[in-house]
């Protein structure tokens, strides 16, 4: 029993804790460039930073402010056919890249890692600068996940092999583990450090070549990896990274027939038009993680003190960007007051501001997500559902959204269907485990879900029975290289992350030899 209450107490190696032991330690931190010098705003192809071929470029825009932080190229069709010929050549049989050691491929992993380690402060400054998300989870969380997530997979690189198979008769049938060839990489703006390196790393590991689309919101972390992946070694056309819009670069990587494999991390609306576009010249496999819009199950039971923190972290953490963010909250009768009451007060409580001093909330990314949210906390309000705090702007610059919490949230309502992408809780109340269960099915999504229970066979019962492809238990957003990652249902197909992630990115060849059997 001491061993299951540590597994069902465990607080550690999440999110959560890693941010809380920086709470108030801004000056144990690497200082923020409040103004970092913005190096690199090209497209990359070949290992050299270009113009776009049309010499258009976009703004992208800093959301704590609202202006532009510089002019980016803006990559197109022609964009995308040479970065994937560049990615082509250099896939080649007879090519540094495939005549390397897959052991040396890991090495190149190590380095960028390191690399990445090194510039850790401009990278978390320039992601707070272009994603708006405070500097103390850019630089404690994302970087920090992103070199794991490298050296992760440069562990595998030369691990993932295939197997000898004792056929009928008299052959010898073995199974080699290949590269797909050129992979086309669409990463969303939430996360743009960290999804780039859960694509990159086991594509790299297992010597394919790529060619990524950034978000037109936050292409600059990106862009600045490119170069310390040219620092690290890697040979050019390796790695292709195009910043553009999803209907022209997007669509075009998408469709482009010589394109082996296509991932894709973003809205399911988008992801599927991604599909559509990529089934329409080749047989591509294609990878989405799409949204969700995750049930957080609260039991009697639980140690509500810290329930309410994961629940408050779980929905509120990175302005409520987060795909997996806990959305729908369910609590049990017996304590559905006082979580409520507990949970408007850490509401009331959380630091709203300025993303380079040491608040918990910056802005919402841009105008646009900042109106979409600010547009379902309306209807929440039209719906019926009761607004316990929050629901407006904080000041008049910038894009910032006060912490709001709505209950009596019925399942039927808008807000509690639909992926909100923001700091909106939305609490119900529930009896029975059958019902939770059945009502935390009530989506089109499946991507995670969450239980907090003292009981050891309520928290197996619910996490078998939650159609969810990640459950955690008494935790929250607590992610690790080695652990899988992906959806159910709509929320995509496809598993990103551990030694599952390889397999997207690997081609299974049978050999079989025929064996003398006289010695001739």
């Amino acid at each position: 029993m001491a061993l299951v209450r540590r597994i069902l107490a465990s607080r550690k190696s999440s999110l959560w804790s890693l941010l809380h032991q920086q709470k108030g330690c801004m000056s144990s931190l690497p200082s923020p460039i409040l103004k970092p010098d913005v190096k690199y705003a090209q497209i990359f192809i070949n290992n050299e930073f270009v113009n776009a071929e049309s010499g258009k470029t976009f703004q992208t825009i800093n959301p704590t402010t609202g202006e532009a932080i510089c002019e980016v190229a803006e990559g197109d069709k022609a964009d995308i056919d040479k970065a994937v010929l560049a990615a082509r050549k250099a896939f080649q049989l007879g090519s540094p890249w495939r005549t390397m050691d897959a052991s040396q491929r890991g090495l190149l992993l190590y380095r960028l890692a390191d690399l990445i380690e090194r510039d850790r402060q401009i990278l978390a400054s320039l992601e707070t600068l272009d994603n708006g998300k405070p500097y103390n989870v850019a630089i404690t969380a994302d970087l920090g996940l992103v070199v794991k997530c490298y050296r992760y997979y440069a562990g595998w690189a030369n691990k993932h092999h295939g197997k000898t198979i004792p056929i009928d008769g008299d052959y010898l049938a073995y199974t080699r583990h290949e590269p797909v060839g050129v992979c086309g990489q669409i990463i969303p703006w939430n996360f743009p450090l960290l999804m780039q390196a859960w694509k990159l790393g086991p594509a790299l590991a297992m010597g394919n070549t790529v060619v990524m689309k950034t978000a037109e919101q936050t292409p600059l972390t990106a862009l600045h990896v490119a170069q310390l992946a040219t620092e690290a070694g890697f040979p050019p056309g390796v790695i292709n990274i195009v910043p553009g819009y999803g209907p022209t670069a997007g669509a075009a990587l998408a469709r482009h027939p010589d394109v082996d494999k296509l991932a894709f991390t973003g809205s399911t609306e988008i992801g599927q038009l991604v599909a559509q576009d990529a089934a329409r010249t080749n047989l591509k496999r294609v990878t989405l993680e799409l949204g969700g819009k995750s049930p957080n199950i609260i039991l009697a039971d639980a140690d509500l003190d810290h329930a309410v923190e994961q629940a408050h972290f779980g929905l509120f953490f990175n302005q409520g960007q987060c795909c997996c963010a806990g959305t729908r909250i369910y609590v049990e009768d017996k304590i559905y007051d006082e979580f409520v009451e507990r949970s408007t007060e850490r509401a009331k409580k959380r630091a709203v501001g300025d993303p380079f001093t040491n608040v918990e909330q910056g802005p919402q990314v841009d105008k646009e997500q900042f109106d979409k949210v600010l547009n379902y906390i309306d209807i929440g309000k039209k719906e019926g559902a009761k607004l316990t705090t929050g629901g407006n702007r904080v000041g008049d610059r910038g894009y910032f959204i006060e912490p709001t919490v709505f209950t009596d949230v019925k399942d039927n309502m808008v807000i509690s269907q639909e992926e909100i992408f923001g700091p909106v809780m939305s609490i119900s109340k529930f009896s029975s485990l059958d019902e939770v269960i059945n009502r935390s099915h009530d989506t089109i999504y499946g991507l995670a879900a969450a239980v907090f229970t003292k009981d050891l066979d309520r928290a197996l019962y619910l996490s078998n029975s939650v159609r969810a492809g990640t459950i955690w238990v008494n935790c929250y957003d607590v992610f690790d290289a080695s652990a899988p990652f992906g959806g159910y249902k709509m929320s995509g197909n496809g598993r990103e992350l551990g030694e599952y992630g390889l397999d997207n990115y690997t081609e299974v060849k049978t050999v079989t030899i025929k064996i003398p059997q006289k010695n001739s």
